[in-house]
């Protein structure tokens, strides 16, 4: 009988690491692959300050900013004169109010945008100025924010831009 007592000669278990190797390099071309895809960076132009600020400078009629007060106050200013009044929680008022200044400048053929006066191959809605500013500290909370910009997108602006209190600085 060919055995030697306590020799230890049992089968010795070992891993077949092949497949494993395989995987990982499938995955590191996938992966290489898609890297060049993903956008390295976003490209942001931030507007300079002109050196030479025109003091007599008015703001046009047509000019829509939705102002967020600190005190969670939302009024809505064309031209520099406050038209609207709601509230952060309630900026309903906000949104009936732009609705019918969008109606209003599609009736009576005023608020065209620059250049689109005459352009009749476009449609009214598409014609017509609808740029809206939504104004708040930035401090302000976000979720507050969106609500005001939900309302404003809801009522048709577009597009709507943001600014903050260090603007006017």
């Amino acid at each position: 009988m060919g055995m030697s007592a306590g020799g230890g000669g049992g089968a010795q278990p070992s891993i077949n690491v092949t497949p494993l190797i395989d995987i990982l390099l499938v995955l590191l071309i996938i992966f290489m692959v898609i890297t060049p895809l993903k956008p390295a960076r976003f490209k942001t132009l931030v507007p300079q300050p002109s050196k030479e600020l025109n003091e007599n400078a008015k703001q046009s009629p047509l000019t829509l900013v939705v102002n967020i007060k600190k005190d969670l106050g939302v009024e809505l200013i064309m031209g520099g004169n406050k038209i609207a009044d709601a509230s952060v929680n309630d900026p309903g008022n906000i949104g009936t109010t732009l609705a019918a200044e969008f109606k209003k400048r599609k009736e009576s053929g005023l608020g065209w945008k620059s250049g689109m006066e005459t352009r009749t191959d476009l449609p009214p809605d598409a014609r017509i100025e609808k740029t809206v500013f939504v104004k708040a500290p930035e401090t302000f909370k976000y979720g507050d924010v969106v609500k005001v910009i939900d309302v404003v997108k809801g009522a048709g602006a577009d597009p709507v831009g943001l600014q903050t209190e260090a603007l006017e600085q």
